[in-house]
Order: structure tokens, then sequence, then C-alpha cells
């Protein structure tokens, strides 16, 4: 099984940021967390503070299943585990590429957004995503990989 983590700006720097909102722990950290966890499991991870970079991924990984002829040697995701950071809050461009998706998406967030400043507490993805975890701290990544890898074996 493979499953995609993206993560939007600013969380390249889990671990040294704001740490009583997002903690102690690197992504590195949470991934090699994970993959204790799931030894069979092929975790991708991709980070970028641009947004049309995430959106690429996701329309990317979207062509590689939508056209299986191309010489892909990876096995198709289950699931993109997505933290958009403040492009949740504003981007609907990548809200489009979520909706257009064929891949589940998993929305999470370390913090609840929903206690946050204001301007935090709107998402304009979680409608088109097929799950959201939130206020959990660093396990939100954990819980979205079990949520997918549950939703895979239905």
């Amino acid at each position: 099984m493979r499953v995609v983590i993206i993560n939007g700006p600013n969380l390249n720097a889990l671990g040294r940021r704001e740490i009583d909102i997002y903690g102690r722990d690197s992504m590195e950290q949470i991934i090699l967390s994970i993959q204790r966890e799931h030894m069979d499991l092929h975790l991708e991870y991709h980070q970028s503070n641009h947004e049309g970079v995430l959106i690429d991924w996701i329309q990317a990984l979207n062509h590689i299943i939508e056209h299986p002829a191309i010489d892909n040697h990876l096995e198709d995701p289950i699931g993109i585990v997505l933290n958009a950071g403040g492009y949740t809050h504003t981007s609907v461009s990548l809200r489009d590429a979520i909706a257009m998706s064929k891949i589940p998406v998993v929305e999470v967030h370390i913090s609840n957004i929903l206690t946050r400043e204001s301007f935090r507490q709107n998402s304009l993805l979680t409608d088109v995503c097929q799950h959201t975890i939130m206020g959990i701290g660093n396990q939100c990544y954990q819980e979205a990989v079990n949520y997918l890898i549950c939703r895979n074996k239905e």
C-alpha cells in the first residue's frame, strides 16, 4: 500500500515552530513513527511553501491512476494525507484540485482550527475531502493513515 503525505507552507519547521501549538516532533520523526507501525506501507512525503506545487502533486498523482499505461513503478496511492497549512483558509485552487481528485484526501490539522483565530476557523477544503482530523497534535498524521488503510480494506 502507498500513502502520500503532502504538507503546505511552514510545515517544514515542525519541531522548531511554535512548539506550544505544533509540538516538538519534526516531520521526519512523525514519518518514522508511522513507518514503525506500518512496516509494509510505502509512505511518500512532500512539502512545499508554494501553492501551485501542492496542486501539481495532487494532479500528478491523479494523472498516474487515470493513465495506467504510464510506466509507473510505484503502486497507486490509496490516499493522500494533506495538511495545507495556511492554504486551508485561502486556496480555492487547491480546493478545486482536491474536488477533481479520484484519490481520497484526508485533511489534517495539528491544532484545532475551530478554536484558533477567526481567520483560521474556516476551511475551504473540508467539504471536498474524504475525512478531516484536527486538534490531536501530530497524531493526526497517524490517524489519517489508519483511516486510509481501514477504508482501503472495505
